[in-house]
């Protein structure tokens, strides 16, 4: 059994997830320290791809913690997301016990007596045995602590975000069949949200927020460095150097850091030495997954080595004038 731990300072928190490796931030460290310590739920808000969902995932191995996830998505309900009885079981259990129930029911004078009789054998077929489990409900009912991430919570519907609120109170919730559950252990909870639609203020309200934003160029040359070892300490410049200009590129999708990593890992499996003509042509799709992004990118590459070639057959023509005249 993996025994369970709590982060006991910021540091700790940050070394705790540094073994993870999942590089934090100050402010990442502090916001995931507090919602530990405050029992908050946790709103992350960025750009797809900067770590959001790994850091959940560093959370829970930090802590050693379960990982229950809930996939949010357009037209999620509560069935989906919390319980659902398995009417097909109790339908085959119902078969199943049929001369047991033809017993409960013989000798009744009527039906109201039949009826009577049958609601005193509810409980066996409105149980847990058929309850059908949804994210939501194993984070209430798990036995032992666990991280709960509700990612990309802004795909979700309004509906559902208000159904949320009810639960992310008080972490308990009513099954009219089976009356009120409540959580065994608080769940350390993680929202995410790509910021495709404004959340309420009434959710956000309720959750310590965290904005994730592309890193810088250290931080990322840090994230490559750790994850992707095997890349040239130079070529693992020049790579990061290249999409942090390209995030300052007016693109339809800027690179994340998840396709920075795949782009490394091609260059490692490619073997490639440097980031010449033909090894940019032809990779430059790892990172950019719009057409229109790639023609620009292209010309604006086309565009620079131009004017640096250019440049450089300038200044020889002045040397070998230089010459002449002397």
């Amino acid at each position: 059994m993996t025994k369970l731990r709590t982060f006991k300072s910021i540091d700790d928190t940050k070394n705790a997830l540094s073994q993870q490796q999942y590089i934090s931030s100050d402010e990442i460290a502090t916001t995931t320290f507090l919602a530990q310590q405050l029992q908050k739920p946790l709103l992350a808000e960025g750009p797809a791809g900067v770590g959001k969902t790994e850091l959940a995932k560093a959370i829970a191995s930090a802590t050693g913690r379960r990982l229950i996830r809930l996939q949010c998505y357009e037209g999620l309900d509560e069935t989906k997301a919390l319980y659902e009885w398995e009417y097909a079981k109790q339908l085959l259990y119902t078969q199943l016990l049929r001369d047991q129930l033809a017993q409960t029911l013989s000798g009744a004078a009527n039906l109201t007596e039949a009826a009577d009789r049958l609601a005193g054998e509810e409980d066996v077929f409105f149980s847990m045995r058929f309850l059908l489990q949804r994210p939501l409900l194993q984070a209430i009912l798990s036995e032992e602590p666990v991280v709960l991430l509700i990612d990309e919570i802004d795909r979700a519907d309004a509906e559902f975000e208000a159904f949320l609120l009810e639960i992310l109170s008080d972490f308990q919730v009513s099954v009219p069949e089976l009356g009120t559950l409540v959580a065994k252990h608080m769940p350390i909870v993680l929202l995410t949200s790509n910021n495709t639609r404004e959340l309420s203020e009434a959710l956000k309200r309720r959750c310590l927020y965290l904005f994730i934003g592309y890193p810088d160029l250290e931080q990322e040359l840090g994230v490559v460095r750790l994850k992707v070892p095997q890349l040239a300490p130079k070529l693992a410049q020049q790579a990061v150097d290249l999409v942090q200009r390209l995030r300052g590129m007016d693109l339809r999708k800027s690179p994340s850091i998840s396709e920075t990593l795949d782009w490394a890992r091609s260059l490692v499996a490619l073997n490639a030495t440097a980031l010449d003509q033909k090894t940019l042509e032809t990779t430059m799709s790892v990172l950019l997954k719009h057409e229109s992004d790639l023609r620009k990118v292209q010309r604006q590459l086309g565009r620079a080595r131009g004017e640096s070639e250019g440049g450089g057959g300038g200044e020889e023509e002045s040397r070998r004038r230089g010459r002449r005249n002397n």
